[in-house]
């Protein structure tokens, strides 16, 4: 494997020297560049999608409405972006979305950075999936029976989590909260820059680090002449951009986000190195960690 240094890429820093490629927008980068940085990688950056504010305005704010006047017993929370789009609305009505949340509602997270986005916007967990943090840990391990829930997500969220909770009894209203699209997006519907929060520091939010920033074409030369040891795919979208943008992928490692991820990276004719067993910045470089070690 071919290091910026020269350095054995598992000796001393575990990613010493190694390059390793970040496909996420600037604003979202930052905690898993740091932390990619701190194991002695070099990251660098190519921004492959942003969220985008729902197109469908209304349907959102009937949702929210409904939210804060306590017809849902519960909040599924599917992404940590999902809680950014909720802090949006909330700040439209001028209130918190602590305040607005009613005290009757539990709310779930889908794993560490939902849940940590939720915890920052000072909103409790009741509950989320000890091991499995997807949509199947969620509904394997479902404790609301039949129960009014609200599911706020992407506009290409998959439906397997709004049928798996149907299926346990419950009567599930899902909801556009934000798009996904290629990056950049639109100046004026870019989620997050009508609000001043940033709903935590992990893998999908938080402040962005400077990186070196990358054209796809560049990227796609780096591959191409095996200089990168790794590229990180955060989301089913990110992968399906990877294919189209970087494949074949040679040398360089593909390590997933989690299961979904991988699925639909095997499902776009990529091999998956490894994948993170926890959806943290932390996570992420340890499955970084095992992809450059190999066999």
């Amino acid at each position: 494997m071919r290091t910026t240094s020269g350095k054995n890429p598992v000796g001393g820093r575990p990613l010493e020297g190694c390059r390793v490629l970040v496909t996420r927008s600037p604003g979202r980068s930052g905690p898993l560049a740091e932390a990619l940085r701190l194991a002695g990688a070099v990251p660098l950056l190519l921004p492959l999608t942003e969220a985008e504010r729902a197109p469908d305005q209304a349907a959102l704010d009937d949702a929210f409405e409904a939210l804060g006047a306590g017809r849902f017993d519960w909040l599924v929370v599917s992404s940590a972006t999902t809680v950014l789009a909720l802090q949006e609305k909330a700040a439209e009505h001028a209130v918190e979305l602590r305040n607005w949340v009613p005290a009757g509602t539990r709310v779930a997270a889908v794993g560490p950075a939902s849940r940590r986005a939720l915890e920052a916007a000072g909103i409790a967990v009741d509950f989320e999936p000890q091991h499995d943090h997807s949509a199947a840990g969620i509904v394997d391990g479902w404790p609301g029976g039949p129960a009014a829930v609200l599911l706020p997500q992407a506009d290409i969220a998959a439906p397997a989590l709004a049928r798996g909770l149907e299926a346990k009894d419950a009567r599930v209203r899902t909801v556009v909260a934000y798009s996904t699209v290629d990056f950049p997006a639109e100046p004026g519907r870019r989620l997050g820059t009508k609000f001043s929060g940033r709903p935590g520091r992990d893998d999908t939010d938080g402040a962005a680090a400077p990186l070196p920033v990358l054209t796809p074409a560049e990227a796609k030369a780096d591959v191409d002449d095996g200089v990168l040891a790794a590229v990180v795919a955060a989301s089913p979208s990110a992968v399906r951009r990877i294919a189209a943008a970087l494949a074949p992928l040679g040398s360089c490692r593909l390590v997933a986000i989690g299961p979904a991820t991988a699925a639909e990276a095997e499902t776009q004719g990529l091999a998956v190195a490894a994948t993170a067993r926890e959806a943290t910045p932390e996570g992420l470089v340890a499955a970084v960690i095992r992809a450059v070690a190999g066999p």
